[in-house]
């Protein structure tokens, strides 16, 4: 085993003392087959940005294939792994977020979701696996965004959008700009008592339209709620989270926040996660929906494309406030 020194350490460390946190039972839950799961989706989104979504209809086969495929490809050595890395931006990559410096105690698998935009680092994953690695990844993808496209249009009804599809068609549309992503969090069993935590994912928040999220047993996602306090969310291996991203705090206007969330590792167990980020195509314009804004009332952003705001955020830190420079001004 080794045993990283303590400046190697510290670069994982959270800068604060984090004392132990409860786990928040106040998380939103929305049951998917609920009579009125429109307006308990709005309410949790106005709220936390963030809820936990039960009776979702995917199969916890297509889950569980996936776990134990992800798991598969985590304990091949070093070498073989790096093999599929670094990530450009999609492959495997170890430890380094995105190119600004952000660093955490993960391992990783970046996708794209879109068959048409295959990265060949990707197909070097699928090629080396003997067992259909390629096959579970597509269709637990499949099953999901099935999902989350019910998600959506549940939530413009919930907003009174008219048109049901005003969301969905952007993560239909085929050249919709969408990834996954496995997380792996590896145990830090020789991580000395310090009374701080170590960073798995630093603090950030999303910047697509909408994340769905499913980790294992193993607890160390946290939320920032509204007043700045963080807590931590109860791990649920068979259910859904739901957050908020940046896009669609703008399409809202500010209606629904996109949650600020992070990861801290656990000194004993790994934690495997598997997150769909749904995108829209490069060129779509996004700003506040006309349809969800009252008579009178003033848009808060700036109109920009999906490109725009995506080259400005992951040339950012993840801990940024990513969508200040698309805010409008009094001068706006």
């Amino acid at each position: 085993m080794v045993v990283l020194s303590q400046p190697a350490l510290n670069q994982f460390l959270l800068l604060k003392p984090c004392k132990s946190t409860p786990l928040f039972t106040g998380i939103p839950v929305v049951d998917f087959t609920h009579p009125d799961a429109k307006n308990l989706i709005v309410e949790a989104c106005r709220d936390y940005g963030f809820f936990k979504l039960v009776n979702h209809g995917v199969p916890l086969e297509l889950v569980a294939n996936l776990e134990n495929e992800a798991l598969r490809f985590f304990k091949k050595s070093q070498s073989e792994k790096d093999r599929a890395g670094p990530p450009d931006p999609f492959g495997y990559g170890s430890k380094r977020i995105g190119p600004n410096g952000d660093v955490g105690w993960v391992e990783y698998l970046l996708l794209n979701t879109n068959p048409e935009v295959i990265s060949p680092k990707s197909l070097s994953i699928f090629r080396e696996s003997p067992h259909h690695f390629r096959a579970v990844v597509e269709k637990y993808i499949t099953a999901v965004k099935n999902m989350c496209y019910a998600v959506l249009e549940l939530m413009a009804e919930g907003l009174g959008i008219a048109q049901r599809n005003t969301l969905s068609r952007l993560l239909k549309d085929e050249k919709s700009d969408s990834c996954f992503r496995i997380n792996h969090y590896p145990p830090c069993p020789e991580v000395p008592a310090l009374n701080r935590n170590l960073v798995g994912f630093g603090e950030h928040t999303d910047p697509q339209i909408i994340s769905v999220l499913r980790s294992n047993s193993t607890s160390g996602l946290q939320i920032c709620l509204a007043d700045g306090t963080w807590v931590s969310v109860p791990p649920d291996q068979t259910s859904f989270f739901i957050n908020v991203g940046d896009a669609l705090q703008v399409m809202t206007n500010g209606r629904f926040k996109s949650v600020k969330h992070r990861v801290l590792a656990d000194t004993t167990k790994s934690r495997l996660s598997m997150i769909y980020f749904g995108g829209p195509a490069l060129s779509e314009k996004i700003a506040p929906l006309p349809s969800v804004m009252v008579k009178g009332e003033e848009s808060l952003y700036k109109e920009f494309t999906w490109w725009e705001y995506k080259k400005a955020a992951y040339t950012s830190r993840l801990a940024d406030n990513r969508l200040a420079p698309f805010e409008k001004s009094a001068a706006d």
